[in-house]
């Protein structure tokens, strides 16, 4: 008999924390999400979390022009190569990097920094920069608003476009994967 209400113990207890699991978890305000692209041997990712707009005023308010932004919200954005390539025409060896930016209203800087691990840019350090470089923004026509900050990978071939948008923004970088070696 002891083992039957022990059994039937279990049971209350195992159904009880199964219940308990299938409650809907709530939305974050600013969702991690996970862009990546590969080419032949190599293999690179994005890992970001994205903010949302909200009837904000984005860059020039919520996000300074002139100030390093962590490119996303929460911890800073990382982007990871399995081999070197290109960025923007620089050598770039493979490993795990900080992208941060700095937008102003008619450029930004795009910057990878070997320093990760980071909670937004607060302990960004200028000396730990791997690459920097300016590109253009471009206005992005109404209607269209991007809510998310989203940032997605244009692939062509050994080329890919990494495009940063938000609001009515649209920023544009390029990379270009280095031909494998011929045995």
């Amino acid at each position: 008999m002891g083992l039957q209400k022990y059994l039937l113990a279990s049971f209350f207890v195992f159904a009880l924390a199964h219940l308990h699991a299938q409650e809907a978890l709530p939305v974050k305000p600013s969702p991690l999400s996970v862009v990546s692209c590969r080419y032949k041997d190599t293999y690179f990712k994005i890992i970001y979390s994205q903010p949302h707009k909200r009837g904000r005023e984005i860059f020039g308010k919520l996000v300074p022009f002139g100030e390093v932004w962590r490119t996303g919200a929460n911890e800073a954005t990382e982007i990871t190569f399995t081999k070197d390539l290109f960025i923007n025409k620089q050598l770039v060896p493979a490993g795990t990097y900080s992208l941060f930016t700095i937008p102003y209203a008619d450029k930004w800087t795009i910057i990878l920094n070997k320093d990760v691990g980071l909670w937004g840019s607060y302990n960004y350090n200028l000396l730990m920069d791997e690459i920097r470089f300016d590109v253009t923004p471009v206005a992005i026509e109404p209607p269209t608003v991007f809510e998310p900050f989203t940032i997605r990978i244009d692939q062509r071939n050994n080329m890919a476009d990494i495009v940063l948008l938000w609001d009515r923004t649209s920023v544009t970088f390029s990379v270009q994967f280095i031909e494998p070696k011929q045995p």
